[in-house]
């Protein structure tokens, strides 16, 4: 990766030990869950998105893993055999590898791996906001070195054109200077990467007050009004 994107590595260790907590303190107070009920969630749905495409997930890029809680739910839900855990704060990867490290997942920071075209998967949360504008086009093709032909890049962001998302994110401490971006802004920046996009869709529309709604939640994946959302995009066979 460039050099100028690992200069954040500090600012991102200062939270490696405090991670879920402070993340756990916004989300509850607005949401009434905890991290792992949006975890799971976006994990679900990419899982659902790969069957519905008969795609074969075998390997599996987390980009921008933090401690590496993730993987477990890669593993479980979408049935990989390996993967691969990328981030720029040294200390998060010490806390990921303490954790999860196994022959079948591991953890580097990017100046230590080596992409090689040959992942399934590229899975992504909630990362581009906290990169640089001048380098969300370098990370897009960073992704596409990884992926195989035909792999494919399930981007998850926080959708500004949620209420509750601006609100979770100026009360958490590590989100507070992030850069949204606006679902056409993650599309237009993928296709210029090389991407197809294949689909947009929005999750979690219901707090944990009003769950007994969530049922519709399926059918509300095209309403752009959800607090996160995936765009999934496929790297073409010929470029």
């Amino acid at each position: 990766m460039d050099d100028t994107k690992l200069d954040s590595a500090p600012h991102f260790d200062q939270f490696a030990e405090t991670y879920d907590e402070d993340l756990n303190r916004a989300l509850f107070a607005s949401s009434g869950e905890t991290k792992e009920y949006f975890a799971r969630g976006r994990v679900q749905h990419t899982a659902s998105c790969m069957r519905r495409l008969n795609q074969q997930v075998s390997s599996v890029l987390d980009y921008g893993c933090g401690v590496g809680d993730t993987t477990t739910l890669i593993f479980e839900l979408l049935g990989a055999q390996n993967v691969v855990g990328l981030d720029i704060s040294p200390r998060s990867l010490e806390l990921a590898n303490a954790r999860f490290r196994s022959p079948q997942c591991a953890f580097y920071t990017f100046e230590k791996y080596r992409p090689n075209a040959t992942l399934d998967l590229a899975y992504c949360n909630g990362v581009f906001h906290h990169i640089p504008l001048d380098q969300r086009a370098a990370t897009v093709d960073y992704i596409w070195r990884c992926l195989r032909p035909g792999g494919i890049f399930a981007l998850w962001e926080n959708n500004p054109w949620n209420p509750g998302t601006r609100h979770i994110m100026a009360q958490c401490v590590f989100d507070r200077d992030a850069i949204t971006l606006t679902p056409p802004e993650t599309r237009r920046l993928l296709s210029a990467g090389g991407f197809e996009v294949l689909r947009t869709d929005y999750l979690f529309f219901f707090p944990n007050f009003v769950s007994g709604l969530r049922f519709l939640e399926p059918r509300l994946a095209r309403v752009p009004l959800g607090a996160q959302y995936q765009v999934l995009c496929r790297k073409p066979l010929n470029r």
